[in-house]
C-alpha cells in the first residue's frame, strides 16, 4: 500500500494550508489515517488521527487550529491547518493502517512533505 502526501509549501504566520494524503494499492479496508510531523532536532509527534468509527484525535499543540477529515471512498485524508505559526514548521507525514486485499495488515507511511511557516 502506497501513501502519497501533497499540498505542502511555504506560508506566512497566521495563514492556512491544507494537506492531502491518498492511500492506494490492494486495500481491503483502512482503519486509521493520520498525520504526524517532525521538526529538526525533535521527535516525530502526532498531529491528527482519524480512526474507524470517525473518531478524531489531535496533538495538544494543534488542537482548535487544525482539523482532520477523511473521505473513505477515496482512501483520502485531509489536514486543514489554520493560524499557522513558525512552530508548525516541520516535515508532515501521512500514515495509513488497515488490511490489504489478502487480509494482511499494512502500516504505511508517506515520504513526508515540508511545511514551512515564515515571514
Amino acid at each position: 500500500v502506497q501513501v502519497v502526501e501533497s499540498g505542502g509549501g511555504l506560508v506566512q504566520p497566521g495563514e492556512s494550508l491544507t494537506l492531502s494524503c491518498e492511500a492506494s494499492g490492494s486495500i481491503f479496508s483502512i482503519n486509521d489515517m493520520g498525520w504526524y510531523r517532525q521538526a529538526p532536532g525533535k521527535q516525530r509527534e502526532l498531529v491528527a488521527l482519524s480512526t474507524s468509527g470517525d473518531r478524531r484525535h489531535y496533538g495538544d499543540a494543534v488542537k482548535a487550529r487544525f482539523a482532520i477529515s477523511r473521505v473513505n471512498a477515496m482512501n483520502t485524508v485531509y489536514l486543514q491547518m489554520n493560524s499557522l505559526t513558525p512552530e508548525d514548521t516541520a516535515v508532515y507525514y501521512c500514515n495509513a493502517r488497515g488490511y490489504e486485499s489478502d487480509q494482511k495488515v499494512f502500516d504505511s507511511w508517506g515520504q513526508g512533505i515540508q511545511v514551512t511557516v515564515s515571514s
